[in-house]
This record gives structure tokens, sequence and C-alpha cells, in this order.
């Protein structure tokens, strides 16, 4: 369904084989077809093992490392292959805590046959084609029931599924349907960001995949949206979240700052606080964005001695960015333009690339980032 709704969305089929013959497996075929599902078209994506392959495929058992391996020395793009073998290594994980055993002996059975590895691998070179730069997705829909597996008749949702929704918003639903597989939950859950709301974006294309099923109570379908993400006039909102902590041992706050930025903060300041009974503490201050606040709570909690945080929606006003390339006399490095009304206001360069070629170089980082404010200098409004 993640396929098919990229396809729907303007993804090319015949791209997606292109690229899929590059894992050098020939015993299966893909199409692709419009189909109506609830009086709503989508595209259902089929992949079917051949004939001749079929009982072959029914007896294979492959670990971790089976299915690595073939994704490694494919010539897929790095970052493809990098992204691919994480969802699998976060099904493995999870399919060892079910069968309480290593990721490296789980045999997959179902998820490392051929359909899931290429519904795996297709997926991310489809987010990959369409330079998708963020993923996210909204509470996950469970149904009810039982599904056949390779063990026998497991519950629904399947253990594998809830262990790789853990700490995720999931809803239940009396739905007599496997609504969300292990493999897709594996493929959300890694590459994307689970949210309430989506974040405000200037929509580009639609597309829904399709199941295999008619359901009654829902269309079965996955509706996947593009766009661009938008601010209006510079202005925006987000969540300052803060909590105060006066018994945490001071190397942990660097750690935590750390570990919010990594989950998507926007930024975090650390403030000396005089608190109650004349204690000194510290004042915790974390900036984030609605797609990032929940993450940013749970590590606040996990990671910190907090018992409680404070959050509250503070207006921003921003300058319009641009990132440039700047020629200097050490080489090229890049400039963040901001601009208020087509004019620029700052011009600042960008310390990693600073930094890089002054150690590179060996020379001092202020003479490198004054270069780059000089050879700045010749931007202008006109030229940006």
């Amino acid at each position: 369904m993640v396929i098919g709704s990229l396809i729907d969305a303007g993804f090319s089929q015949k791209k997606l084989n292109e690229e899929l013959t590059k894992l050098s497996l020939d015993n299966y075929e893909t199409d692709s077809k419009k189909v109506l599902r609830s009086a709503i078209t989508g595209t259902k994506f089929n992949v079917t093992i051949k004939e001749d392959s079929k009982n072959d495929e029914h007896h294979k058992r492959r670990t971790l490392k089976d299915v690595s391996e073939i994704i490694n020395k494919s010539s897929l793009s790095k970052s493809v292959k990098s992204d691919s073998i994480r969802i699998f290594e976060n099904l493995a994980n999870a399919e060892a805590k079910v069968h309480d055993t290593l990721p490296e002996d789980v045999h997959f059975h179902e998820v490392g046959a051929i359909d899931s590895i290429v519904d795996i691998v297709g997926a991310v070179i489809a987010f990959h084609d369409l330079k998708i730069e963020n993923i996210y997705f909204s509470p996950i829909r469970t149904g009810t029931g039982f599904v056949k597996c390779h063990h026998g008749q497991f519950p629904i949702p399947a253990p594998a599924t809830v262990e790789l929704l853990k700490g995720h918003h999931v809803i239940g639903t009396n739905i007599q349907h496997e609504l969300t597989t292990p493999t897709g939950a594996a493929i959300l859950t890694t590459l994307g960001v689970n949210v309430e709301k989506y974040p405000d974006i200037s929509l580009l294309q639609i597309g829904y995949g399709a199941g295999n099923h008619e359901i009654a109570e829902v269309p079965n379908l996955l509706r996947v949206m593009i766009g661009e993400t938008t601010t209006v006039g510079g202005q925006d909102e987000v969540w300052m979240v803060e909590t105060n902590i006066d018994d945490m041992p001071g190397e942990h706050f660097g750690y935590l700052l750390e570990k919010m930025l990594d989950a998507g903060a926007l930024d975090g300041y650390i403030t000396p606080v005089q608190m109650k009974k004349s204690r000194p503490g510290i004042l915790i201050s974390i900036i984030v964005d609605d797609v990032h606040l929940s993450k940013v709570e749970k590590i606040m909690f996990e990671q910190s001695t907090t018992f409680g945080i404070r959050k509250y929606k503070a207006s921003r006003k921003k300058l319009d960015r641009k990132l440039v390339d700047v020629e200097t006399e050490f080489g090229t490095i890049k400039v963040k333009i901001g601009m208020l009304n087509g004019s620029i206001k700052n011009i600042t360069p960008e310390h990693e690339d600073c930094r890089k070629i002054a150690d590179i170089n060996a020379l001092p980082l202020k003479l490198v980032y004054n270069a780059a404010i000089n050879a700045a200098q010749s931007i202008n409004d006109r030229n940006i």
C-alpha cells in the first residue's frame, strides 16, 4: 500500500522496476493497476512470485544477515541501502523480542519473503526518488481478530506489529481485518515521525494505495500527501517546553540537550536559576514544533530527573532564510542569508563549513569565518 500510494502520487513504476533489478532477484514480477475501494480510486501494487520459484521461496528462511547481504551486494545508492537495512533491523529486533531470541537468529519467514523485500526496498526507492526529506504519519489504526502466520494463528495486531508500534499513538478498532502489518509498521516507524497533526504544507501531490480487500467500515486505502512545508509571512507558532531541575549531575544536562536536538527540537538552552528554599537549580528550555513535541516530552521524562514539565505556545517571527555558496581563497563556504521583505538583514557563515576548512588547512577559525563574511559582501538583494 505504501508503494501503491507513491505510484498513485506520481512515482514511476518503470523507474521502480529499473531500480529493483539492482537487487539481482529475478524470481518475481510486479504490476500496478487502478482499483476502487469504497468508491475511491487508488493504485494496487502487486508482487507475484514466478510459478517455478514458489516452492523454493516457500521454504526459504532468510535471516537479517541474508537480507542485508542481498541489499548490500546490489548497486542501489548508499542511502537506499542504509534505510532499507534499518527497516529490516527494526523488524528483526521486534521479532526477536516476541520470540525471545537474538535479532541475528530471527528467521523472517513472511517478512523475509521476496514480496516483503520488494515492498520495503521499493518504498525506500520511491521516497528517495521523490526527494521526500521528512515523513510524518498519523495515529495508527489496528483491526481485531486473528491472522494466519507461519507459526499459526496470531491475534490482530500481530505481536511484531505491536512491538514496532511501542511509543506511538495507536487507535484500536472493531474491524475484522489486519489494518497494519509488521512490514508497514516497520517502514513508518523507522523512517517517519508519528504526529497528531501534520505540518502546514503547500500541497503538491496526493496518492492512494489500495489494500487487497473491500472493507465495509472504512476505505481500504493508504493516503499520502506530498508537499513543501510553509509558513505565512515569516511567522509561525512553536512550543516552549520547560522544567526546573536541582538534583541532576551537571554533566547530564549537555547530554539531555543533545538528545532533544537529535529528536527534532528547534533549539534549546540551559539557564542557572534560584529555586525554592534558596536551592540553586537549572531551567531547561526547549523550542519545538507540533511534529516533534511528543518525542521531546518523552525524552525529557526519560533522560532527566524531572517530575513535571510546563509547555505553552509562543509566536515567532523569522527572517526568510536561504543558503548561498560563496567562493573564498580557502574554498567554497555556505553562508546563511536572512531577509525581511526581500531585503538582506543578516549574513552568517555556516560554522561546520568554516570549521572543516580551518581543520584541513590548519588555519584559525576566525580567519576562515572572516573570509566568508568578506566574500559574502558581493551578495545583494537582486542577485540572491
